[in-house]
């Protein structure tokens, strides 16, 4: 999987990180679900900032090479940090929401994948609209 460091320090992205990590937090004290918590907010947006936008590039670009990375970068960020959290943290919960929660986060996965996906500045963005 390649970063790039200098994608995941654009302005616009940490911006759109910050808002998403907010309303994360605000949910999880607005609605009573008992796997909604700061720490697995915190921890689900990380992972999800790290992979969204290359997974939306490997599947839109077929970079078919790349597909069995993706389904896993895919699957931690969707399931398998929020399973391994709450297996440690309260195991009833994991029963409870797992299946819940997979398809909800895998959606939310997906927008922040095309939110994330442009590789550039929103200056270039608009530029780049500009001539089309």
């Amino acid at each position: 999987m390649s970063f790039s460091l200098k994608e995941l320090t654009r302005p616009w992205k940490l911006f759109t990180l910050g808002i998403g990590i907010g309303l994360l937090i605000w949910g999880s004290f607005y609605y009573a679900a008992p796997d909604w918590d700061i720490p697995i907010s915190l921890i689900m947006a990380f992972f999800a900032y790290l992979s969204a936008g290359w997974s939306m590039h490997v599947m839109v670009e077929r970079r078919w090479h790349n597909f069995p990375l993706m389904i896993f970068a895919t699957w931690w960020a969707v399931d398998g940090c929020y399973s391994l959290y709450w297996y440690f943290k309260n195991p009833v919960a994991l029963e409870l929401m797992r299946a819940a929660n997979a398809p909800a986060s895998l959606s939310l996965y997906w927008m922040c994948g095309m939110v994330w996906f442009w590789n550039g500045s929103l200056r270039e963005l608009a530029a780049r609209l500009d001539r089309k």
